[in-house]
C-alpha cells in the first residue's frame, strides 16, 4: 500500500482550485431574476404607490423568487409591514393590505340572519383589513363585540 505524501505547497495549490471551482457548481442552479426595488426607504405602515419602485437584477435560484415582489401588481396599494430598504428586493410577507377600518373611527356593525339584517354605529377597538376578526365597542349600548372586517369596511357580528 502506498501512502500519498503532499507538501504544503501541492496542498495550498489544491484548496485554491476547490475555492475558484465552489462558487461554479452553485451558480449553476441560480438565475438572474428582476426584482422590483424602493429607490427610497418606505417605512412601516406606509402605503406603496407606483413611483420609487425600480427594476434590479438578482441572482437566485428560481424557486425562491416566489417569496420576493416581481411585478407593480403585488405590490402598488399595499402598506409595508417592515421598514423596506432602496435596492434590495421586498419579502412579500412584507406586505400587507390596506386597512378597512381604523381604531377609533366609528363604522357600522351588522348583524343578519335569514332576513332580518340589524345594524348600529361601532367604534372598533383596533385596525383591521378584509377577514380580520377585530373587536368593535358598540356606540349605543357600549358593549364590547367582535366581528369580522368585510370589504366595504362594515364589521359582521354574530354568528361567529
Amino acid at each position: 500500500m502506498k501512502v500519498a505524501t503532499y507538501s504544503a505547497k501541492k496542498i495550498v495549490g489544491i484548496l485554491a482550485l476547490a475555492i475558484c471551482v465552489w462558487p461554479l457548481a452553485f451558480a449553476a442552479y441560480a438565475d438572474r431574476i428582476a426584482f422590483l426595488v424602493p429607490s427610497q426607504i418606505i417605512y412601516p405602515g406606509e402605503t406603496i404607490g407606483g413611483s420609487g419602485l425600480q427594476e434590479k437584477y438578482f441572482t437566485i435560484r428560481a424557486s425562491a423568487a416566489g417569496q420576493y415582489v416581481m411585478s407593480s401588481q403585488q405590490l402598488v396599494g399595499k402598506v409595508a409591514r417592515r421598514t423596506l430598504l432602496p435596492g434590495q428586493p421586498i419579502l412579500v410577507s412584507a406586505l400587507n393590505e390596506p386597512d378597512l377600518v381604523e381604531r377609533g373611527v366609528p363604522v357600522a356593525l351588522v348583524y343578519s340572519t335569514g332576513t332580518l339584517v340589524i345594524t348600529a354605529k361601532g367604534t372598533p377597538m383596533e385596525a383591521g383589513h378584509a377577514g380580520d376578526f377585530i373587536k368593535v365597542r358598540n356606540m349605543d349600548s357600549g358593549i364590547i363585540v367582535s366581528g369580522t372586517v368585510l370589504a366595504d369596511g362594515s364589521i359582521q357580528v354574530g354568528m361567529q
